[in-house]
């Protein structure tokens, strides 16, 4: 991964990794916690996602789209991460602290087919934002599921 070409955040969520990596794995909760605004739903039924899961989603930025994904890490409980057509990655990285899990989340367009275009058009500002957003939503939606039984 090249520091030059990935942008990331992080956070410390109250709740185990394990936790947080069923959020991750199950692509029918990627809307919930999508700070982009973009993901919309899975285009199919998809079981847990662990390493080469292909799968689709329906999104949305000015038009509606579906894009195909596949996992290219994975760890369990620690990390994974997806790329789509344009090569880029998507990366979720979980290491328990004190207080809970520290999730880092990369966008890394090191991959990218089109490294220059990315840049170009703004999506390391734009995804970094999201990015923060993401993190926030995961933050919300496991420490109010954990805390709801």
């Amino acid at each position: 991964m090249s520091a030059s070409r990935s942008v990331s955040a992080s956070r410390v969520i109250d709740a185990s990794p394990a936790t947080i990596f069923g959020v991750l794995t199950d692509v029918t909760l990627h809307a919930v916690i999508d700070g982009s605004g973009r993901v919309r739903r899975p285009a199919a039924t998809t079981p847990a996602l662990e390493l080469g899961s292909r799968f689709h989603m329906y999104m949305r930025l000015g038009i509606p789209y579906r894009i195909a994904n596949e996992v290219v890490e994975f760890e369990q409980d620690r990390l994974i991460a997806w790329r789509h057509i344009g090569g880029h990655r998507w990366r979720y990285e979980l290491d328990e602290v004190d207080g809970g899990t520290e999730v880092t989340e990369t966008f890394d367009w090191s991959t990218s087919h089109i490294p220059r275009v990315i840049e170009r058009v703004g999506y390391p500002a734009r995804n970094l934002a999201a990015i923060e957003r993401t993190l926030e939503l995961l933050d919300a939606f496991v420490t109010h599921r954990e805390h709801a039984f």
